[in-house]
């Protein structure tokens, strides 16, 4: 029988990155060997958006990511209740791009 082991892992999170950035829409795009997932903030009342952060991620990576958040979704929405998504989103309450 197969045996499952967690690998530890130092991960370093400099104070700059630790702050964050706040995104309210997502541009994702893809070529046949990446995903690209820029996260941008959207003031109203301007038309133009700024991207604050670029990911890169391969294929495989990509559908990790997607597999994640859909299962911490779940817990969160069972601990907080549903998330509702809003018509009047930047995004016109569409999925990401």
């Amino acid at each position: 029988m197969a045996e499952n082991t967690q690998i530890g892992m130092d991960i370093e999170l400099d104070a700059e990155v630790a702050q964050g950035n706040y995104s309210n829409l997502a541009i994702i795009s893809h070529s046949t060997s990446e995903f690209i997932l820029d996260f941008a903030t959207i003031l109203p009342g301007l038309a133009k958006a700024k991207v604050r952060s670029r990911i890169i991620l391969t294929p495989e990576h990509a559908k990790r990511l997607l597999l994640s958040l859909q299962e911490n979704i779940q817990r969160y929405e069972s601990n907080v209740g549903k998330i509702a998504i809003s018509a009047h989103s930047p995004n016109g309450g569409n999925k990401m791009a």
